[in-house]
């Protein structure tokens, strides 16, 4: 009896995964735990193992294709089999999920009937609150979107955390009016007004003009995680109120601490912490003094987090990744930059796990050895804070001589006015200030 194989779970946080490369074709024969294919989630490549022996009958799904979680992808049986059965549901999008053998059929998720007022076709607008992901309820909660108008893309029509990301944000005003849903609206941010629901279609959404372009161009596929981290960095923006506090702070006991590690490191074999991994740490020493900033806000709660655990923005050849630090706050100088090393490495080489890859309740991205000194860090949602470090540079101070000029070190933080004010933002800031110029 043939066997559907499904897209496994790749951790609580993905619900989606990008088939990136078919290794086994149809008709080649396969053992039990033979990799099938390598998928691709918005943190790591990883590859998915074939759950039975026999041969490849039928790749359900194409390289490229975004594929939801535990739905189907291959069906493998005995050579010559048909699966015409199992295959054309699937490929017609009307199976939703096609269950493995021994597992009970998944039964279809009921909705209610289309609202009074919203238009745009009824499988595109039922209500979905009882067809949501548990995350998909909580980024709509915090962009202000309301699931009846959210068309889904998991199993069933299952409104997925994805799908939240592309939705239209309405006002108030706008959810009681009546007439149809444009794609963007006129408000902040593409938020839809009630005047955007009873303006003429011909009038909305105008296309640019596109005219020839001189010389050599080179149009270049939005996919892969470069589409996931597009989709990511434009819900950060549309569903935070952002805003960013600079400050600096003397280097000066810094690179002394890296000196003497240097130093010292010949004879007991220490290797001397890098910059990034002494920011680290005073930022894992000074976060429990400031829980406020340890959080995460999810709409109509904060959740505010007793251990420390740290996200390091990581530049790959694949994109912006970051893996995270976890329980910082327990942790030496020594093994954090031991830590960051291992998940930076990981990273680089595409073979970072899931679990390496989320749980950060606090985010630092470092682009001082770019020659970087100030910069404006995205939220990484939904934390309420990220730290962003520039280069060390020479600054000028009142000391007792005159006016001294001492390596000093920009620090932005940039916090979610949702869940964090600017005061116990700024304390922080001070605090870590301290921190750092006593490290």
């Amino acid at each position: 009896m043939a066997t559907v194989v499904v897209l496994p779970k790749q951790g609580n946080s993905v619900e989606s995964c990008l088939i990136v490369r078919w290794l086994k074709q149809v008709g080649e024969a396969i053992k039990d735990g033979d990799g099938l294919c390598e998928v691709e989630t918005d943190k790591a490549t990883v590859e998915v193992p074939a759950t039975a022996a026999g041969t490849l009958l039928a790749q359900v799904r194409a390289e490229g294709e975004d594929v939801p979680v535990q739905t189907p992808i291959a069906v493998i049986g005995a050579a010559g089999e048909d699966v015409g059965d199992l295959v054309a549901p699937a490929l017609a999008g009307t199976a939703g999920r096609l269950q493995p053998a021994g597992e009970p059929e998944a039964k279809p998720v009921a909705t209610p009937a289309e609202p009074a007022g919203v238009t745009g076709g009824p499988a595109a607008r039922a209500p979905r609150e009882a067809g949501s992901s548990p995350r998909a309820r909580e980024a709509a909660a915090a962009k202000g979107v309301d699931l009846a108008g959210v068309a889904g893309s998991g199993p069933n029509g299952l409104v997925i955390e994805r799908d939240i990301a592309n939705a239209p944000r309405l006002t108030p005003a706008a959810k009681a009016a009546g007439g149809s849903l444009p794609a963007v609206g006129s408000g902040l941010a593409g938020t839809i007004t009630a005047a955007d629901r009873t303006a003429p279609p011909e009038t909305r959404n105008p296309k640019p003009e596109t005219g020839a372009m001189p010389g050599t161009t080179t149009d270049i596929p939005v996919k892969s995680i470069r589409k996931i981290i597009a989709e990511r960095m434009r819900q950060s923006i549309s569903s935070t109120a952002q805003l960013t506090l600079n400050t600096t702070a003397k280097a000066t006991a810094m690179n002394a601490l890296r000196a003497r590690y240097k130093a010292a490191g010949e004879s007991v074999g220490l290797a001397a912490p890098s910059v990034n991994d002494l920011i680290l740490l005073a930022v894992a020493r000074t976060l429990p003094k400031f829980p406020a900033v340890n959080a995460h806000f999810l709409g109509d709660i904060i959740r505010q987090f007793a251990d420390i655990h740290i996200g390091v923005a990581v530049d790959t050849e694949r994109g912006l990744m970051v893996p995270v630090v976890k329980d910082a706050g327990r942790k030496s100088v020594a093994e954090i930059g031991r830590d960051v090393r291992a998940l930076a490495k990981a990273c680089q080489a595409g073979t970072a796990k899931p679990e390496q890859l989320s749980g950060s309740t606090f985010t630092v991205t470092n682009l001082g050895a770019l020659g970087i000194e100030h910069f404006t860090p995205v939220l990484n949602v939904p934390e309420v804070a990220i730290l962003g470090v520039g280069g060390i540079v020479l600054r000028p101070y009142d000391g007792p001589k005159g006016v001294e000029f001492i390596p000093s070190i920009a620090l932005s933080l940039t916090i979610d006015h949702q869940g964090l004010d600017g005061a116990p933002a700024a304390r922080f800031l001070q605090a870590l200030v301290r921190a750092i110029e006593a490290i």
